[in-house]
């Protein structure tokens, strides 16, 4: 991998090397698991569970967005969702709403990144 696209990557909240040692060192297998990323739906349905007040199913998209950033190693992204998951197991959706404008900064971050590296 370039220097160039690992400084976009890592811009963009994805630890590199630790990906690079989860794929060991298969760069094409990086490329193509941050790909899947791309099209994985969970923000989504996170999003649209926040905007129906629907507790339950933003705990289950946190969740499962939660572990696909945790597999692509999107550490800043994983941590705030541990936490926003945390909230919603505790039934404080409110702060786990609150949460949700720099989760969304923090994806999107990731999302430009993969898109101008690949």
């Amino acid at each position: 991998m370039d220097a160039t696209t690992k400084k976009i990557l890592t811009e963009g909240g994805i630890d590199v090397g630790s990906m690079m040692e989860r794929c060991m060192g298969n760069e094409a297998l990086l490329e193509r698991l941050l790909k899947k990323f791309l099209a994985d739906t969970s923000y989504t349905g996170l999003v649209r569970a926040f905007e129906a007040g629907d507790g339950a199913a933003a705990l289950d998209a946190s969740h499962t967005l939660k572990g696909v950033c945790g597999n692509v190693s999107i550490t800043g992204l994983f941590e705030l969702l541990t936490r926003q998951v945390r909230a919603l197991r505790n039934g404080d959706t409110a702060e786990a709403a609150s949460m949700m404008p720099e989760v969304t900064r923090r994806y999107d971050a990731a999302v430009q990144a993969i898109r101008k590296s690949f």
